[in-house]
């Protein structure tokens, strides 16, 4: 399939800002901020990261309605984004010698909100760069060059703090610049290239009349019965899928014993899910048009059951990284086909007010699974046991995902 211009440069975001999910928020920030004194632990940045999502959570449907007003959206986007790489930027310039970790957390929040809140509009930009019949394949090469991309600046900033050393906090400093620049470079095409199709035309008190078409959507959620189907179903699936994106390392080592899991091991672990995500994100894609978008998003669903019940047989570290090819296969193409699937489902004028509503859907995804792991944990007394509380999220996904009806495509074959 060759790409038009637009595909490319919206593409092309994709692979920056992934630079700042893996690095950053990932890697890097989580060991900076546990060089700082009087921090009890690296943990605690979850609290952070997970203010900084529900307030753009919350955010996100009022943002998108006004955002969907003709010439709004590129500026919604451009701030977030601007926000998001300042942010980062400025991380770089927060040492531990300072002490100033309330510092280095507000900009870490800032940062954050920038991620988010650009990725609203970024992925509701998906309907004004291409047409319905390739949106899974755009959407698939969007998460799948974003995965692959995301290591160069990671990797080149591992190899500057492994030549200044692993504790020395300025090589880590040096990441965030690093990541900075990577997506801000990769933003410009994104800025210059795409822009908004699909809007509705500017009118007077543009806020209350905002308000007003949200209170409406609410209110006429009947009329957009599939939408709010598919969102519960993708509230279940997805919280699971999250859920074992950022347990995954918690878990192994709760298993293994820390011992068995150096630094270095958990990198190779990270890497391996990354690197296996980007031709099977693809292979999705190529596989949907084959099969279906539905038919690859159930595929999805039940790798991921199959990786929660091989978790519990782990007894060694290269049954992690097996888990973790596992996990890669999946990854991509149920997240890129979900955002390509509800795409399809959405009037396009109201790209952005729907996507606001994803959002929030996918930000408070991750809270269910995380705690059931955590109870069933501490009940059963044994960590292995702590992966199957996820299973019931899967399979309550699945569940009502297969009430929607299937794709004119897979009716056609069916004879239906």
């Amino acid at each position: 399939m060759k790409l038009s211009k637009e595909e490319k440069s919206w593409i092309m975001y994709d692979c920056g800002n992934s630079a700042y999910s893996m690095a950053v928020t990932t890697a890097l920030l989580p060991i900076v901020f546990g060089m700082f004194k009087g921090v009890s632990s690296s943990m605690d940045l979850g609290y952070f990261s997970s203010l900084a999502s529900i307030l753009v959570a919350v955010l996100s449907p009022i943002l998108g309605t006004i955002a969907d007003y003709k010439d709004r959206k590129k500026r919604f986007f451009v701030f977030f984004a601007l926000i998001g790489i300042l942010s980062t930027a400025a991380l770089a310039f927060i040492s531990p010698d300072s002490g100033r970790w309330q510092l280095l957390i507000l900009l870490f929040v800032l940062s954050a909100i920038g991620f988010a809140g650009s990725n609203i509009f970024y992925d509701s930009f998906l309907v004004d760069v291409t047409s319905d019949e390739r949106m899974d394949k755009v959407s698939t090469r969007g998460f799948a060059f974003g995965y692959i991309s995301s290591v160069i600046p990671f990797g080149i900033s591992l190899l500057i703090i492994f030549l200044m050393g692993m504790d020395n906090a300025a090589g880590y400093q040096i990441g965030f610049i690093i990541t900075a620049v990577w997506w801000g470079a990769l933003t410009v095409p994104m800025i210059k290239y795409v822009r908004q199709r699909h809007y509705i035309e500017p009118e007077p008190r543009i806020i209350f009349n905002s308000f007003k078409r949200l209170a409406d959507t609410f209110r006429n959620i009947r009329r957009h019965k599939l939408v709010f189907v598919f969102l519960i179903a993708y509230f279940f699936y997805i919280d699971g899928v999250d859920t074992i994106i950022k347990m995954v390392v918690p878990y192994a080592t709760s298993v293994l014993g820390s011992d068995a899991l150096d630094t270095f091991t958990l990198l190779g672990i990270l890497l391996v899910i990354q690197i296996i995500a980007f031709p099977c994100a693809i292979i999705y894609g190529n596989l949907a048009k084959k099969y279906s978008t539905r038919t690859m998003i159930i595929a999805g669903i039940v790798t991921y059951v199959i990786s929660c019940i091989a978790a519990y047989f782990i007894s060694s570290v290269w049954h992690i990284f097996i888990l973790g090819a596992l996990i890669g296969s999946a990854q991509g193409g149920i997240q890129a086909l979900s955002r390509s699937y509800f795409a399809r489902l959405i009037p396009k004028e109201n790209s952005n007010e729907f996507f606001g509503f994803y959002n929030i859907f996918g930000k408070f995804a991750a809270i269910v699974g995380p705690f059931m792991m955590s109870l069933t944990s501490s009940l059963t007394g044994n960590a292995k046991f702590s992966i199957f509380a996820i299973i019931p999220l899967f399979v309550i996904g699945l569940a009502i995902f297969l009430t929607l009806p299937k794709e004119e495509r897979e009716q056609s074959e069916n004879g239906g």
